[in-house]
């Protein structure tokens, strides 16, 4: 910041009233980072909580509610591979109306993960962009976010954890 604001102390040509203006200034025909190059460790969120495919439905409302989560990935019981997830809300709602019992594993109310080659996979990772979490969010309502070989869910990111890190960060 401090140097895009030296260029444009030096040069008269620059007539810029913020750090953005200068960046486009310099940068012409790049569009300047929102973000201001923050990537997704930088939202600093919570370790992943995830649920195995055969827990039972009633600990999983439990855990959801204790942890205050309204989505949680669920994982294959070997090898750890995310499934699917389940909405908490729906799960309740159809534990409610005895669509599924409480001894249930939530794989049967989970929603599955799209697996074709014709669906693309996004790799999120700690090192991922904001700016690229943001564009994966507008068509999806959460982002798993994984080591580089997908081996571990590390963390979930949502839209409003963008929004709280933009509204701390004053962008």
């Amino acid at each position: 910041m401090a140097a895009l604001r030296a260029a444009a102390a030096a040069s008269s040509s620059l007539k810029a009233t913020s750090t953005t203006d200068v960046f486009i200034s310099m940068f012409p025909g790049r569009p300047a980072d929102k973000y201001r190059g923050a990537v997704v460790e930088d939202l600093q969120l919570p370790p992943a909580f995830s649920l195995p495919e055969n827990e039972a439905v009633a600990r999983a409302i439990e855990l959801a509610y204790d942890r205050d989560f309204t989505h949680i990935p669920v994982l294959s019981s070997k090898g750890r591979k995310p499934l699917g997830y389940i909405d908490v809300p729906t799960l309740k709602a159809k534990w409610e109306a005895g669509e599924v019992n409480p001894n249930d594993p939530v794989s049967v109310a989970m929603t599955k993960f799209e697996r074709s080659a014709s669906h693309r996979y996004t790799l999120i990772t700690p090192s991922t962009p904001l700016g690229e979490l943001e564009a994966f969010l507008k068509a999806n309502i959460f982002a798993l976010v994984t080591d580089r070989d997908r081996q571990f869910v590390l963390a979930l990111a949502t839209p409003s954890d963008l929004e709280n890190f933009v509204s701390r960060r004053g962008l």
